[in-house]
Formats: C-alpha cells, structure tokens, sequence
C-alpha cells in the first residue's frame, strides 16, 4: 500500500511548513496550499485520501472549499483547522462537509490520530468494505449514513454513524469509554465524553422500535450493545 495522500491548505506560511515536513517525515505525502482558491484544482489534480483545511484562507474560506469538494467526493474525510472557538463555526463546519476539526494550537500528535482514525473509519466504510450491517430488525449501510426498517431510513450524521460502526463491530461485548471516544473523537476529554453520552442517547432513540436491540451502560466502564444473533 501507498503512502497516504493529504491535501493541506493552510495559508500561515510558519506554520504550513512545520506541518506539512512533520508529516512527510512520517511518510505521509503532503500536496500544501496556501491560497483557497487553488485548493480544488489541486484536489482534482491528486485525487487525495484525507483533506485538511483552515477556515480563514485568502480568496476562498475552508468552508467554501469543503462545498465544493464534496460535490466531486462525497466520502473523503475532511478536517477544518481554525483558530475560532464559537460554537457556531464549528457548527458551520460540520453542516458543510467537514468530519473533524481542530483549534489552533494544535500538537502533531493530535493531527495525526485525527487523521488515522478517519483514515481507519474511511476504509472500513470505503467501497471494499461497503456491505450492509443487520442490527435486529435494522440495516446499517455505514458508507451511505444510513440506518434503514422496513420502508423507513434514518440518515445519520458523521459521528452517529461512526459511534454505530464501533458498536456494531463489538456486538454483545463490553466497549471501553475511552476507545470509544479515542475512536470517534480522537481524545477523551470531559467535553467528548459528554457528547458520547448524548449521542448514545439519540442512538437509542433511532433502534427504539426493535426492543431485542439495546445500548446499555455498565456504568464506569463502557457500553454493551445488544443485538439478536
């Protein structure tokens, strides 16, 4: 297998250079950008695995890019990089493509678990590994979102549909927290480990009408999903 491809749009040109030669020194291929409006051609041009965008570019934002890139690739992973804290943006963010995002500063470290734990959701969900899911009464199609009854279809978002793919890799066994949190957020801060509750509780909600399907809590350690067979 290759090296994996990043498009890198980043218009600081300090900080551009640390990460695109941190990476590369983890032998990563870096294709960097530093002008928003460069950055599509350059997608088309190298077609790569991950994105990694700022938001403030010149020309064209990071939203803006993010639009346009997935209305050629619905599926490549995207993470914004932006140096704003409102919640909106992040918000923003999400609601126009993205799957992740960081806030300035950021370690290395950090970056790249991002970028390996949508790379290792990507594959799992890609073309080779696209099949459905049966949960219960449901059918979970984790490329395409999906969680499907009967005539009904439930569109999921990123991180539901990446909580659901954890889960259902782990039928009827103890899941740890942590690894979920390091999976589907990339750290285990507080703030995460809130949302996963809040997530875990919209999820319950999706699978209510099969009662053979349950999330349930072992309270200071993880999760166990129920699931028949």
């Amino acid at each position: 297998m290759g090296k994996v491809s990043i498009l890198y749009v980043e218009d600081e040109p300090f900080l551009g250079r640390i990460v695109k030669e941190s990476l590369e020194s983890r032998d990563y291929t870096v294709h960097m950008v530093n002008d928003g409006q460069d950055a599509l051609p350059v997608f088309l041009q190298h077609r790569p695995q991950i994105c990694v965008l700022d938001i403030m570019l010149p020309h064209k934002d990071g939203y803006t890019i993010a639009g346009e890139i997935r209305r050629v690739d619905p599926e490549v992973p995207i993470i914004f990089v932006t140096a704003k804290t409102q919640t909106e943006d992040v918000v923003k963010g999400f609601e126009t493509g993205g799957n992740d995002y960081l806030r300035k500063p950021f370690s290395m470290e950090e970056l790249i678990v991002r970028v390996n734990n949508l790379l290792k959701l990507s594959r799992k969900t890609g073309p080779s590994g696209s099949e459905e899911i049966a949960i219960g009464h449901y059918t979970f199609h984790p490329q395409r979102y999906e969680l499907k009854r009967g005539d009904s279809v439930k569109k999921l978002s990123h991180r539901e549909a990446m909580l659901l793919t954890v889960l259902a890799e782990n039928k009827n066994v103890i899941v740890q927290r942590k690894d979920i949190l390091l999976r589907v957020w990339g750290d285990d801060s507080f703030f995460n480990s809130r949302n996963l509750d809040v997530y875990v509780t919209k999820l319950r909600d999706y699978l209510k009408e099969d009662q053979q399907v349950e999330i349930v809590t072992i309270k200071g350690v993880g999760y166990r999903f129920v699931t028949p067979g």
